[in-house]
């Protein structure tokens, strides 16, 4: 069950921008032939698929907080690839909820919201995914992106911290229970990383002290997360299995 270093055919979710559109371009870069997930942002998806090296790519959408919509999302992706070998789990939301400013009926919102996104979908890919790898007989690889937030707590983000953390679990139950069919799961907890989406926090003073947050004064580029996870993803890092690598610039020393 040898996967092979390139020609990979690769589902990455949640890639119409930021993280998601670095993830991408490093697997197109590599070689591999990269399913391009949005939910709702079309244009920058269709941006990310023209941005991308080689051919063979497409574009998959669907709403993965709904079962059926995230096995219709798998079943596309695989009939345009002609299968799966890599599975980047990447799509997640991340709304503020602190409990003492946030009213009951937003605060119950916002964990069916998290759960449903980032961590229930996240689980019903992997399934979808891993059946398939599976019923291939070549072994694969499945990517998880959670958080430092699991560690080191988001007040402001509760149900994001959570749910980040229950990602990082299931990793590693799955790492254990795919490991006999040559696939291998693993996480990655970035801290702070530029994206579209916090670009307004990293100004001013407040982006002064996100910054300082790690002794190197600076917060992540998403290509370097990108890299960590080509490597998790590909034939040597089969040993990492079950591994969670923490990718915060030492903001965040776990013991």
């Amino acid at each position: 069950m040898n996967l092979p270093p390139t020609g990979r055919r690769v589902l990455v979710s949640g890639a119409s921008r930021g993280l998601g559109r670095a993830v991408a371009r490093a697997f197109a870069a590599n070689g591999d032939r990269v399913a391009v997930h949005y939910g709702t942002r079309a244009d920058d998806a269709r941006t990310t698929l023209d941005s991308l090296s080689g051919t063979g790519h497409t574009l998959v959408s669907g709403d993965l907080a709904d079962p059926g919509e995230a096995a219709r999302v798998a079943d596309t992706a695989a009939a345009a690839l002609g299968g799966l070998d890599v599975l980047v789990n990447n799509a997640a939301v991340n709304t503020r909820h602190p409990l003492p400013e946030t009213p009951y009926d937003a605060w119950v919102a916002a964990w069916q919201q998290h759960v449903s996104v980032n961590l229930l979908a996240t689980a019903h890919l992997s399934h979808l995914a891993a059946r398939r790898m599976i019923d291939q007989g070549t072994g694969g690889r499945i990517v998880n992106i959670g958080s430092r937030g699991a560690f080191r707590g988001e007040p402001d983000h509760p149900a994001y911290g959570a749910t980040k953390a229950a990602v990082h679990a299931l990793g590693q139950s799955l790492a254990v229970s795919l490991a006999p069919y040559g696939i291998a799961v693993a996480s990655v907890a970035p801290g702070f990383f530029t994206t579209e989406r916090v670009a307004d926090r990293l100004t001013g003073a407040e982006g002064e002290a996100i910054r300082a947050q790690s002794p190197f004064g600076r917060v992540a580029d998403p290509e370097e997360i990108a890299a960590a996870v080509l490597w998790l993803a590909s034939p040597a890092a089969e040993w990492s299995s079950g591994t969670i690598l923490d990718l915060n610039g030492a903001s965040h020393l776990r013991t």
